[in-house]
């Protein structure tokens, strides 16, 4: 589904607003640069209407036209996201310190960006050993467990297009590298309800991830630790915790239905 069609189900909202921010996605999902013909066939809309949203987020510093005439994302997004990720973080915070608490593991918090995931929030564990995951770093979606929960929430088309953009480089000997393989694994994700990361970021490091249903973008949440401590998680246990922790911090980030 387009990101047009996402927001035209939504309704009640305002269709210059959505059309700007349809073309920013657009923009952002194409690796930060398009051409309006590039706009126009991925979004559907008129290229005069498309010309003339551009021009207004030119001069708001939202966008910049470079000299090849290429729109590309401007630096005035760049406050807004920093704030936003700070926000994200924050919301997420209780929920991780609970499962944190329950687990004796480092939680996280962390969202799809283009083809990386970016990691927003995190309450570590009191084990003298932690995981080498800290808030803002970002690491390739293939090779992560949140990466993979995250894409087995999307459409098997959008899976496709993200890592035919990526390298899909191996970080270890167990990472995933062809997306055949990764379609496999995200098929088996679907019927489990969660993720594992094991060994395929960082040798010894395993990771259990399960997706925020409806948060406004791709979002998963997971705990991690070395193979030794994670063993003796019982994923029977966890998990449904690590569910209901998702489904309730989903339920707090969505506000497409709430009303004025």
């Amino acid at each position: 589904m387009s990101t047009g069609s996402r927001r035209a189900n939504q309704g009640g909202g305002v269709q210059s607003v959505e059309r700007t921010f349809e073309l920013l996605e657009l923009m952002a999902d194409a690796g930060g640069e398009a051409t309006l013909s590039d706009l126009a066939e991925a979004s559907a809309l008129p290229l005069p209407t498309i010309h003339r949203i551009m021009r207004t987020l030119v001069s708001s510093g939202y966008a910049r036209q470079q000299p090849s005439r290429r729109y590309a994302l401007g630096p005035s997004l760049i406050r807004l996201g920093e704030t936003a990720s700070r926000a994200l973080g924050s919301w997420a915070r209780p929920y991780l310190a609970e499962l944190t608490e329950a687990t004796g593991e480092t939680s996280n918090m962390a969202v799809l960006d283009g083809l990386q995931i970016v990691y927003v929030s995190q309450v570590p564990s009191q084990h003298s050993m932690r995981m080498f995951t800290e808030v803002g770093r970002r690491v390739d979606a293939h090779a992560t467990a949140v990466g993979k929960a995250v894409m087995a929430t999307m459409p098997a088309d959008s899976v496709t297009q993200l890592l035919s953009r990526s390298s899909m480089a191996p970080q270890t000997e167990r990472t995933i590298t062809s997306i055949e393989a990764m379609h496999t694994e995200l098929a088996r994700i679907r019927r489990l309800g969660y993720a594992v990361d094991d060994g395929e970021q960082e040798v010894g490091v395993r990771c259990y991830a399960v997706a925020v249903p409806n948060a406004p973008a791709g979002a998963a949440i997971s705990i991690s630790g070395p193979e030794a401590r994670m063993s003796s998680i019982s994923t029977d246990e966890v998990l449904p915790l690590m569910q209901r922790l998702s489904r309730d911090l989903g339920a707090e980030l969505n506000t497409s239905g709430e009303s004025e």
